[in-house]
């Protein structure tokens, strides 16, 4: 087992997908106790559920993947009727903890290479190093008196108590599309709020880091191999994973409905991180690197022989990006031969086990598998 680095995105995304789908969208919802016609009494609750994209108003701000904006939320809540809100918009925090290091981070990463990873999110938390969800609030509130919707006092953050009543929604663009970004430019900052928000949706609120690695993890044994997960971008220098286990969970991916999805949305040659690499190869992989000398390249090229995918995975450590490139290359000029399914030797007993797909193969004797 290795250090993956960002080869831990391949593992979250993975997981996410077999949880989720790629069709899924996030939710964030505005929400009150007690309307009366058009106004809200007390307060108006901002309730998040981990969109990485959301801004205040720029929907362009994350480049090609479209953003979830506030204003479109503030749009919302004054078509549903609302003209006044007798108290504050207030950022929910209940869904996510505040939790801001893993096991295995070295103490210049947060702040530095992710934000906080928070369950509501103003332009990546670029700008805000603590309270996201005040901050949240902020601009909901600024969205909606921009367009004539009466706030009564400021910002603020909390936890919502008691039941409270639905007003509007905007949700994300697709899952789909938000991982395919996120593994495009290895956005570390996606990764740690996704990783949050699957935590969450496997084990209940609030979701964390260490929740989000657990997820992945329990992901990996389901499917038949180990890993070492602390956090979900692969900024921990304290995650192991072997190449033989993410080739076999790229293995695993093929049988999926959403694997063409997912292998078109990582990185071809000549795209973001793949931006000066690979050129002339099909090829779809997820790069990743550490200051420690770790690396890693793994995906799948297609075989220029007989237009097969073949999975790869190289991890190692202090060694040229070119040797990883050239491996690749080999691989591209391979023959794909499968195996045909070995049937098992035949047993002295009268009772024959023939299965195609098995883990244990043997002969039943006195209540005992042998050669199990």
């Amino acid at each position: 087992r290795r250090v993956p680095a960002s080869n831990q995105k391949l593992l979250l995304s993975l997981a996410l997908f077999d949880r989720l789908g790629p069709d899924h969208r996030i939710p964030t919802r505005a929400a009150a106790r007690d309307v009366k016609r058009d106004t809200v009494i007390g307060d108006l609750w901002l309730i998040g559920r981990g969109d990485p994209t959301l801004t205040g108003a720029e929907a362009g701000y994350w480049g090609d993947l479209e953003a979830t904006t506030l204003a479109e939320l503030a749009g919302r809540i004054k078509r549903s009727g609302i003209s006044r809100i007798e108290g504050h918009v207030r950022g929910a925090t209940e869904y996510f903890d505040d939790d801001f290091d893993a096991p295995g981070w070295q103490s210049y990463v947060p702040g530095s290479y992710v934000q906080l990873p928070s369950s509501l999110v103003v332009n990546g938390n670029n700008t805000v190093r603590s309270r996201p969800e005040r901050a949240a609030a902020a601009a909901l509130t600024k969205q909606l008196e921009k367009i004539g919707v009466q706030v009564g006092g400021g910002p603020r953050a909390g936890v919502p108590r008691g039941s409270l009543t639905p007003i509007a929604e905007v949700r994300s663009r697709p899952l789909g599309e938000i991982v395919a970004y996120m593994n495009r430019w290895s956005n570390n900052f996606f990764a740690e709020v996704l990783g949050k928000a699957l935590g969450a949706d496997v084990y209940g609120a609030p979701g964390t880091i260490e929740k989000g690695a657990r997820a992945i993890e329990g992901w990996v044994r389901e499917n038949g191999e180990r890993t070492v997960a602390n956090d979900s971008s692969g900024l921990s220098y304290r995650n192991r994973v072997s190449p033989r286990t993410i080739v076999r969970m790229l293995g695993i991916a093929e049988s999926k409905p959403w694997s063409k999805h997912f292998r078109g949305g990582l990185p071809a040659a000549g795209e973001g991180t793949l931006r000066y690499r690979l050129a002339g190869l099909d090829v779809h992989a997820k790069t990743g690197s550490l200051f420690n000398g770790a690396s890693g390249l793994s995906g799948w090229v297609r075989s220029v022989r007989d237009g097969r995918w073949a999975e790869f995975s190289i991890l190692g450590r202090d060694y040229p990006k070119t040797i990883e490139d050239r491996i690749v290359r080999l691989v591209s000029r391979a023959r794909i031969r499968v195996p045909r399914p070995r049937m098992p030797r035949q047993c002295d007993e009268p009772m024959r086990i023939r299965w195609r797909h098995s883990t244990a193969l043997g002969t039943h004797t006195e209540g005992r598998l042998l050669n199990g």
